[in-house]
């Protein structure tokens, strides 16, 4: 399967070695940085592969069977549109868009299309997260009460200035939808998908050179009538703590936790069915980064869809999902009252100047 790589910047590595794993044809890579697709092309032994500035024609001339966007979040959709067009089967970097808007036209031209489309939410693919799913679908955990996603990170000024678009509206958001989108997305998968209202703060606490969020603080209420809590900074001293997902129910309890929720610290179920100790122990993974291993079993499940024809594990709904609810937090901050889901309509543009006042 002929494959494409637009976007040679931080989370490439990850989309190379998944491709590789699964031993797709690298028709060409995309940047509009030379020396970015230099450096990957030598330290990933991909200098027979041509390489493109410009993605329109790189369409046009290699017409690749699946391609993945990982360029600044501001131009996923734009990007994902012309490949789709194209006939591509595409899967999106998170955000699979900054607007609900740009998110549904996504959906649309896929379904119209005929073509595959994946939001890249790759922790779904954690071995301890399958292993809470497997749980949940059981009907293990009886009623749910409540899930919490917890992401205590840190991010300097460092890491802003390497790329001037992190922290804009315009092209990324803040906090939540750059750093914390995948806890976020979990929590609401785990607790049902169906949102009835959230309700928020958000805040920039430390990082005056940013436009969007430090912090940011919710509560959901979801129509299953369980609840939510997410808690997502980039404020914590001196690095990255943690990031954790609590599920509760009437008959279960459970913390994912570690670097990027996969490890189980906490298992306990009435039924017995299994050893804590043993899950601890089996769903443990120690991966060398905040984006986990889930990337090579993600690309695995895409190639899967389009070879077979059904929908890929995690697809545009799922995308649009995840955004809605940052895109909610955002506006119930903005606008100091809860807000209703489903979203008809928001972005991240209509927050601009939102800590500038």
């Amino acid at each position: 399967m002929r494959y494409a790589l637009i976007g040679c910047g931080r989370i490439s590595p990850n989309h190379i070695e998944a491709a590789k794993n699964n031993h797709l044809e690298f028709a060409a890579i995309c940047d509009i940085l030379p020396e970015a697709m230099a450096e990957k092309s030598e330290r990933f032994g991909l200098e027979s592969v041509r390489r493109y500035t410009d993605y329109r024609e790189l369409l046009r001339e290699e017409k690749p069977e699946l391609v993945a966007i990982a360029t600044e979040s501001g131009k996923h959709a734009a990007i994902a549109l012309d490949c789709i067009a194209a006939g591509c089967n595409v899967i999106i970097e998170k955000p699979i868009a900054l607007s609900i808007a740009d998110a549904d036209a996504i959906i649309r031209a896929g379904k119209e299309k005929g073509v595959v489309v994946c939001a890249n939410h790759q922790n779904r693919f954690n071995k301890s997260v399958q292993y809470i799913r497997k749980a949940l679908e059981e009907g293990r955990f009886g009623r749910l009460s409540h899930g919490a996603a917890h992401i205590r990170w840190n991010r300097g000024e460092n890491y802003y200035s390497q790329a001037p678009w992190r922290g804009t509206w315009a092209q990324d958001g803040g906090c939540l939808m750059n750093q914390c989108i995948h806890n976020i997305d979990l929590l609401r998968w785990m607790m049902g998908d169906e949102v009835d209202e959230v309700m928020s703060y958000t805040d920039r606490l430390t990082h005056p050179y940013l436009e969007a969020e430090d912090l940011g603080m919710a509560l959901v209420k979801f129509k299953n009538g369980s609840y939510g809590l997410i808690e997502g900074t980039t404020n914590v001293y001196p690095k990255n703590l943690e990031e954790t997902l609590y599920i509760f129910g009437e008959k279960g309890t459970v913390k994912a936790g570690g670097t990027s929720d996969n490890i189980i610290e906490e298992w306990c179920f009435g039924d017995n069915l299994d050893d804590p100790e043993f899950v601890k122990a089996t769903y443990h993974e120690n991966p060398p980064n905040v984006y986990g291993f889930g990337h090579t079993p993600l690309y695995a499940d895409v190639i899967d869809a389009i070879q077979t024809g059904r929908p890929p594990y995690i697809d545009g709904e799922a995308g649009k999902r995840a955004l809605e609810m940052i895109l909610a937090i955002y506006k119930s901050a903005a606008e100091h009252r809860p807000v209703k889901l489903p979203l008809e309509e928001c972005s991240t543009m209509d927050f601009v100047g939102r800590f500038d006042q």
